[in-house]
C-alpha cells in the first residue's frame, strides 16, 4: 500500500506544530512534559533522568531504571498500556527492539502521546507508511531518533552541500564498519522468570525463548531486528540522503552480501555493500547511495568508523557523525577541514520537546524517517531474495517481484495480539 500524496504535508514540521496547538488535546502538555521511557535497556539509559515513568517486561531492567529515574509504584510498570491509560503522561519515548517500534508508537499516536521513537522507526516498510498515518490521524509531534539532524556541525555542513560548496552532489557513499562481537549458538530454554517473554515477543511471529535473541542480540533476528543496517546505518544512510537532497526513495536497489566471518545464530549479514539509484524528476538528474558495511573490521575510510562521502561535480565532503569534516576541491586542493568534540546527542530530545511545547519545528519528523529508513528495508529485502529490487517510489511497491514484495510487510502472531498495527 502507498502512502497517499496527503501525508506527505508531514514534511511540514510547523504545519504540525500548528495542527496541534488548533486541537486542544486531551492531555495538554504544560511546560513540563511529562514523558514515559519504553524499552530501559542501553538506548533507553540516555533518558534516565528525563523520564516520570518507566516500562519494561524486564523486571531487573525496569527496576534499575525505576532507581536512576527516581520512580515507584504505577509509575513503573511492565504492561506499555499502563502507560497509554496514564492521563498524566504527555509523551512517550519508544526505545524498544526494531520490532516493537512502530506498533508501540501507532498505539501512542492513537492514544493522544507525542512520540519520540528510536530508529529504525519500523521493522518494514509497511509499518513506516501506517505510522505515517497513525501520526497524521492524531496530529501528535512525532520525531524520529536520528540525532544528526539536531547537530549544529552535520546542519551546518549539509546546508554548505545545498548551497554547492562541492556543485552538485550525484553520489553519496556511506559506510559503517565495526568489530562486532559474535553471539555464538544457543538452542531454546525457559525464560528468566524475571522477564515477561510474551510481552516481549509482542505482536511478532512467536518465537521461543533464547539466550542469543534478547537485549542487544535481537538485532541480528529478522524476526525482531533490521541489522546493523538498519542499526547504526541508519544514522549514515539519512544524512547521506539529506545531503544527497533527494526527497523520494528510490527506483533501484542492488545489495551484495552475507555471512563472512562469523559462525553464529545471526542471520543478518555481516558484510553487504548496497546501491540505491534516486530518479531524476522534473528535469532533476539521477542520484546514486552507496552503504558499505563490515562487522568484522577495524580498517576504516578516512580513519573513521562511520561517515559519508559527498561527490560533486566540483568537489568532495566528508563528513562524519563522530565530528570530523573534509571539504576538497575539484583538484583535491583542501577548502577547509573541521574535528569538534562528540556531540552528546540531547539537543535531539530537547528539540522534540519544544516541539512538544509548540515552541519549535521538529528536526527529524516522520516523513523525513519515512525517507530514510525506505532503503534499510529495501536493501534487507534484496540481501535476503539475493535479487535487485526494482521500486515504484511513487506507489511504493516493488515491481514485477512477488516474493520480494511480500517481504514490504511483516506477518505477525498468529490468533492476533493486542498491538498488532491497525490503522
Amino acid at each position: 500500500m502507498a502512502v497517499h500524496r496527503r501525508h506527505f504535508l508531514l514534511s511540514s514540521a510547523a504545519a504540525v506544530a500548528a495542527g496541534a496547538a488548533s486541537r486542544g488535546w486531551a492531555n495538554a502538555p504544560s511546560s513540563e512534559v511529562r514523558v514515559g521511557l519504553v524499552g530501559c535497556g542501553v538506548r533507553g539509559r540516555a533518558y534516565h533522568g528525563r523520564v516520570v515513568a518507566v516500562c519494561d517486561p524486564d523486571q531487573q531492567r525496569l527496576a534499575a531504571a525505576a532507581e536512576a529515574c527516581g520512580v515507584s509504584g504505577a509509575s513503573a510498570v511492565t504492561d506499555f498500556r499502563r502507560l497509554l491509560d496514564d492521563p498524566n503522561i504527555d509523551a512517550v519515548v519508544i526505545a524498544t527492539p526494531d520490532h516493537w517500534h512502530a506498533p508501540a508508537a501507532i498505539l501512542a499516536c492513537q492514544a493522544g502521546k507525542h512520540v519520540y521513537v528510536e530508529k529504525p522507526c519500523s521493522h518494514n516498510l509497511r509499518e513506516s507508511q501506517l505510522l505515517l498515518q497513525a501520526a497524521e490521524t492524531s496530529g501528535v509531534v512525532a520525531q524520529h531518533g536520528t540525532q544528526q539532524r539536531s547537530r549544529e556541525f552535520t546542519r551546518d555542513a549539509i546546508q554548505r552541500l545545498h548551497e554547492g560548496v562541492i556543485g552538485e552532489v550525484l553520489v553519496a557513499k556511506a559506510w559503517n564498519i565495526q568489530r562486532r562481537g559474535s553471539i555464538g549458538h544457543q538452542n531454546p530454554s525457559t525464560p528468566p522468570a524475571t522477564i515477561d517473554y510474551d510481552t516481549w515477543v509482542g505482536p511478532a511471529e512467536w518465537m521461543p525463548y533464547q539466550a542469543n535473541r534478547l537485549h542487544s542480540d535481537w538485532h541480528w533476528w529478522w524476526n525482531f531486528g533490521t541489522g546493523d543496517i538498519g542499526n547504526d546505518g541508519a544514522h549514515e544512510l539519512d544524512y547521506a540522503r539529506w545531503g544527497l537532497g533527494v526527497d523520494s526513495l528510490p527506483s533501484r536497489v542492488n545489495a551484495t552480501g552475507g555471512k563472512y566471518f562469523y559462525d553464529d545464530d545471526q542471520q543478518f549479514p555481516d558484510t553487504a555493500t548496497c546501491v540505491f539509484e534516486y530518479p531524476g524528476d522534473n528535469g532533476a538528474k539521477t542520484k546514486q547511495l552507496i552503504f558499505e558495511m563490515r562487522l568484522w573490521s577495524t580498517n576504516y575510510p578516512m580513519n573513521c568508523d562511520s561517515g559519508v562521502e559527498f561527490y560533486g561535480t566540483e568537489g568532495q565532503m566528508f563528513l562524519s557523525k563522530r565530528g570530523k569534516l573534509q571539504i576538497l576541491g575539484a583538484k583535491n586542493e583542501r577548502i577547509d577541514a573541521v574535528k569538534v568534540p562528540r556531540s552528546t546527542g540531547f539537543a535531539h530530545f530537547d528539540n522534540f520537546l519544544d516541539a512538544v511545547r509548540g515552541n519549535a519545528e521538529l528536526a527529524a519528523p516522520l516523513i523525513e524517517a519515512h525517507r530514510s529508513i525506505a532503503p534499510v528495508h529495501l536493501a534487507n529485502i534484496a540481501l535476503k531474495t539475493g535479487r535487485s529490487i526494482e521500486f515504484d517510489p511513487k506507489a511504493e511497491q516493488i515491481v514485477g517481484d512477488k516474493e520480494a514484495a511480500e517481504l514490504l510487510g511483516r506477518k505477525y502472531r498468529d490468533g492476533g495480539h493486542w498491538a498488532t498495527p491497525n490503522v
